[in-house]
């Protein structure tokens, strides 16, 4: 069955998940997660969310990354905008890969897909359709109904302050806690690994 949404890097191989095929007003670029720069359950929750009916239909990944939740509770999109997780990348680095027998260029792909809408590549990004773009931010807050949004950017600013407002302090301190508690396992993990490849050698004194 094929998948949408998923691919790799051309030279090195590294899959990628994406999230906007097309950057507004940057045609020749595109926006992705490398799925290695991932947590265990980051990357579960990414990988599920892609393979739901929601990531599936969506137009561009990032419209389902803006209505799921990271384990942490964090918003997906907003989550790995802030931690740098979503990459620049030209879509000429970009080959998508649906199933296992199938390859191609993500920008031979935008230049497939415009041509049979006919229309030009820069216009299969979602600030063509602003409602598209507005809609996916009017389901996360209405305060930001009616907004302009023009690049990605846009619409990660507008998701952070909405999921800022909703927690309460008592909420926000809970979220800091889990992310503390996360991020101390994390590193236990790593330092395991780093002991595994090369054990820690332990300084001996020099006999006087």
């Amino acid at each position: 069955m094929a998948i949408k949404h998923v691919g790799r890097i051309a030279k090195s191989r590294k899959k990628v998940v994406v999230a906007y095929r097309v950057v507004p007003k940057d045609p020749e670029y595109c926006l992705v997660v490398l799925t290695e720069s991932l947590m265990a359950e980051e990357h579960d929750a990414l990988m599920s969310a892609v393979e739901s009916n929601a990531g599936q239909t969506a137009y561009e990944f990032a419209e389902a990354m803006m209505r799921t939740q990271l384990p942490d509770g964090r918003n997906m999109l907003v989550g790995f905008h802030a931690t740098g997780k979503l990459s620049r990348w030209k879509t000429s680095d970009i080959e998508m890969t649906p199933d296992s027998k199938t390859v191609i260029n993500l920008e031979e792909l935008n230049n497939v897909i415009a041509e049979q809408k006919g229309v030009s590549v820069e216009d299969l990004a979602l600030s063509d359709g602003k409602k598209a773009e507005s809609k996916v931010v009017e389901e996360t807050t209405a305060a930001v109904e009616g907004a302009d949004f023009d690049t990605p950017s846009d619409i990660l600013q507008a998701a952070q302050a909405a999921q800022d407002e909703v927690l309460s302090d008592e909420e926000l301190a809970a979220k800091y806690r889990s992310d503390a508690d996360r991020l101390f396992k994390e590193a236990k993990r790593l330092r395991e690994q780093a002991e595994e490849l090369v054990p820690t050698k332990k300084k001996t004194k020099e006999s006087a």
